[in-house]
């Protein structure tokens, strides 16, 4: 499989929300979304964002820094939202149960990093990464498998 990538910028954290709200609208049970990028780049801004885009009434979202996962269900079906940082093992993610989840759940993982081996080959990566003095975050998506083209074509510049 070739790797694709495609780019955006967020000039303002509405604008990350936005994003982040019409990606959510084509995601489906199965995918998984790596969320990376230095402490407050917008990783768990962005996931808040798309979870609560797909619940039915409004919930609140908190980090999961120190609950590790937080577990939503929605119509679409369980949206599972991690925060690997703590990890000291890929074994740890094992026994939280990402490995199931990513077959048949809706997954955002921060700190994908710390999976090591056990991580999809079908997930999108997504790479915030702030701008100097300003609310302005740069947004790198890559992926190797083709179902995230056309998912991501109409809301960024994709390049081969």
């Amino acid at each position: 499989m070739s790797n694709s990538a495609a780019s955006t910028v967020f000039s303002t954290p509405d604008d990350t929300s936005a994003f982040a709200t019409a990606f959510a609208r084509t995601l489906v049970p199965g995918d998984v979304i790596l969320l990376q990028g230095d402490i407050g780049a917008g990783k768990t801004h962005f996931a808040r964002s798309a979870i609560q885009s797909l619940l039915s009434h409004p919930e609140d979202i908190p980090s999961p820094t120190f609950t590790l996962v937080q577990i939503y269900e929605a119509a679409v079906g369980e949206i599972w939202h991690a925060d690997l940082y703590r990890l000291t093992s890929p074994d740890e993610a094992i026994e939280l149960g990402l490995d199931q989840a990513f077959e048949g759940a809706i997954c955002f993982v921060e700190w994908p990093d710390r999976m090591g081996s056990m991580t999809p080959e079908n997930a999108l990566t997504l790479t915030l990464k702030t701008a100097d003095q300003t609310d302005e975050r740069v947004a790198l998506f890559e992926w190797s498998d083709s179902k995230w083209t056309a998912r991501i074509a109409n809301l960024t510049h994709t390049t081969a």
